[in-house]
């Protein structure tokens, strides 16, 4: 994947930004940290904003958007429990990091992304093409109405806050996949769900978290 040749820029940087992801969650999957050890988050930001890219915190990307801080991503990676031939939908591309870590995550396996701005869906497709993510897929439109082309998706998940799960997004998702996303329109917790096979939601309350809201 990850063959644009930027793999080595700052190197040294990921391998300590990992150190701090590793040293402040309860991450066990090596392969999450391997996974975020990869992909240059500096190739993902604004220029004016490289040199903060391995501070372990959102940064402005934009259009009133950010990227979020690499531990809340692979916190959602490793919650997720994705297998390597899982198909995945992302709600909110946002530049692409978040969809490029749980790109390397996955072997086979395919994420399929939905973003509302134009411009930056733009931005997204173009460093994950130069970065030689081809399992990652960029949409513009609605994120509330998913990516029904693609379904059924064994996980979807959310990088921008909505009141509920879409509704769309749950029914595109099969039964026994799994779904996470920042949930309230005030104060917001992450919520991790279980699809049944009656379709309903077996949900799981997590921490309190802070994400820019879902639009559409």
């Amino acid at each position: 994947m990850n063959d644009g040749g930027v793999e080595d820029d700052r190197r040294n940087d990921r391998e300590r930004m990992v150190d701090i992801v590793a040293s402040h969650t309860d991450i066990e999957d090596d392969r999450v940290l391997d996974a975020l050890a990869v992909v240059p988050r500096h190739a993902f930001v604004p220029p004016g904003r490289r040199a903060n890219a391995y501070d372990d915190r959102p940064l402005p990307i934009g259009d009133g958007q950010t990227i979020s801080a690499p531990h809340m991503v692979a916190i959602m990676v490793d919650r997720l429990a994705l297998e390597p031939a899982d198909r995945v939908l992302e709600i909110g591309t946002g530049c692409g990091y978040h969809a490029a870590v749980t790109a390397e995550y996955l072997d086979s396996g395919t994420v399929y992304s939905v973003e509302y701005s134009d411009d930056l869906a733009d931005q997204a497709r173009s460093t994950l093409e130069h970065l030689g993510y081809d399992n990652v897929e960029v949409r513009t439109d609605d994120g509330r109405e998913g990516w029904p082309e693609h379904a059924p998706y064994d996980a979807a998940y959310l990088t921008c806050a909505a009141p509920s799960f879409p509704d769309a997004v749950v029914e595109q998702v099969r039964p026994g996949g799994r779904l996470l996303a920042p949930l309230g329109t005030g104060s917001q917790t992450l919520v991790f769900a279980r699809k049944r096979e009656d379709d309903t939601l077996e949900k799981r309350d997590g921490e309190a978290v802070r994400f820019v809201p879902m639009r559409g």
